[in-house]
């Protein structure tokens, strides 16, 4: 049994080495149970364990270990959560970890279905999908758009695993690449830090509202912002199973970033995803000195503008001349908590004189996970949480970190969010841009 988490180990795809140490873990989880109600996975575990006659999670059979790998979605909310996490107690748990471990021992023994296989091949590829999204937006946008349940989501679902249940995120017309290179360029004047902004695929090609305003109130605020063309950060690969496929595309992209780390810019990242993986994944599956200074380099959006804000000699603009709504309800991401860097948007949010509600509930999307349509019943059923809670909100306004999260909360409560730079946009009274025709 080999206590691992790193990818490059000689037998972190052994089946035998896995199976072993996933029932050393589950052994510990048991005892525990502190993540019980946190997804389908735990409840599982627990539920096989305790209808056993013999004692153990030795006693599960290699199916049984599966039951509990397959609702796991990677919200990495346990690995927050657990007293015996890594570097907190001997028994050095990652459970989110050992399952991605888990995903790619099966992938790499083909005990993936190969439709699962086929989707992934297809649905992890964000850039090609999105570039050919954007071109034909409008035909895609009626495909996308159409009632959930009906016959042309039917037919989608067969065609492409993507649930027909779900409300899906529609595609722009015009890429956040290229506003950005069509802008009107200002002068900044006492410069307050330098970022290269990693778009990420949602803002690029499906969100680009999210990087229009993004740019103005870094700008505004002395903050000179390039634009990066590294592409997707590789997620949707990692999450399936794909490691091989992952490493390929991080490899890439820490190349791209470290070069502008050395040129003196930040690395900024607009959605909570796309930066854990380049502060917590780059480093362990490339492993590299540049994969390293891409990590140390990497911010949130907001966290990077709290930053220069608590930074001695500089601060932002707290002039909110725009429209400041009262009451702001804020949706706080699973994979901005587990960055463990504080709640640094609601804090931004707070600097409007806003009256802030949090909300910390899981959407249960999970990147791909949630949309496909095996999992539709329980990422509903997670989601269905969220939007009670967020319902429950009497707020103004509702924001969000995520844009997939953002989507579950207009998809269950008809409200529709926006980005924490969005509001603090319009709350310095920056207009809105119009999209093209």
């Amino acid at each position: 049994m080999t206590v691992t988490y790193d990818p490059h180990h000689p037998d972190y795809l052994d089946e035998a080495d896995v199976r072993l140490e996933m029932s050393r873990v589950f052994d510990v989880c048991s005892g525990c149970r502190r993540c019980v109600s946190l997804c389908d996975s735990f409840p599982t575990l627990f539920g096989m364990l305790d209808a056993n006659d013999k004692p153990g999670a030795d006693q599960l059979t290699p199916a049984q270990q599966d039951r509990v790998v397959e609702p796991c979605f990677q919200c990495k909310l346990c690995a927050v959560n657990c007293p015996y996490g890594v570097g907190r107690n001997e028994a050095a748990i990652d459970f989110p970890r050992l399952m991605l471990r888990a995903d790619a021992m099966r992938v790499e023994t083909k005990q993936v279905p190969p439709r699962q296989r086929f989707i992934t091949q297809i649905g992890a590829r964000t850039d090609l999908v999105g570039t050919l999204a954007t071109r034909t937006a409008a035909a895609s946008n009626r495909i996308l758009g159409a009632e959930p349940g009906g016959l042309t989501r039917t037919v989608v679902e067969k065609a492409t695993g993507v649930s027909r249940a779900r409300l899906m995120p529609t595609f722009a017309k015009q890429r956040f690449s290229t506003w950005f290179k069509r802008r009107p360029r200002i002068r900044i004047g006492k410069r307050q830090g330098r970022v290269a902004l990693f778009a990420t695929c949602l803002v690029e090609y499906q969100e680009p509202a999210i990087g229009h305003d993004l740019v103005k109130v870094y700008e505004r605020n002395g903050i000179e912002v390039a634009l990066s063309d590294a592409g997707c950060c590789g997620a949707p690969w990692l999450h399936s199973g794909d490691r091989d496929g992952f490493v390929k595309v991080a490899n890439r992209v820490t190349e791209i970033l470290a070069a502008e780390v050395r040129r003196g810019n930040d690395i900024v990242v607009p959605q909570p995803t796309c930066g854990y993986v380049l502060k917590h994944d780059y480093p362990d599956y490339v492993g590299t000195v540049d994969a390293k200074l891409v990590a140390e380099h990497t911010f949130d959006a907001c966290e990077y503008l709290m930053r220069v804000h608590r930074t001695e000699g500089s601060n932002l603009d707290t002039d909110f001349e725009g429209d400041v709504p009262t009451t702001i309800t804020y949706h706080a991401p699973c994979h901005l908590r587990a960055q463990n860097v504080g709640l640094r948007s609601r804090d931004l949010l707070k600097l409007t004189g806003a009256n802030v509600t949090l909300v910390q509930q899981c959407s249960g999307m999970g990147a791909m996970w949630g949309l496909r349509a095996e999992n539709a019943e329980t990422s509903l059923g997670i989601a269905a949480k969220l939007g009670s809670r967020v319902a429950a909100t009497t707020s103004e306004s509702v924001v969000g970190d995520c844009h997939q999260a953002n989507v579950v909360i207009a998809e269950q409560t008809g409200r529709v969010p926006s980005h924490p730079i969005q509001l603090v946009a319009r709350a310095y009274g920056i207009a809105e841009e119009e999209p093209p025709a």
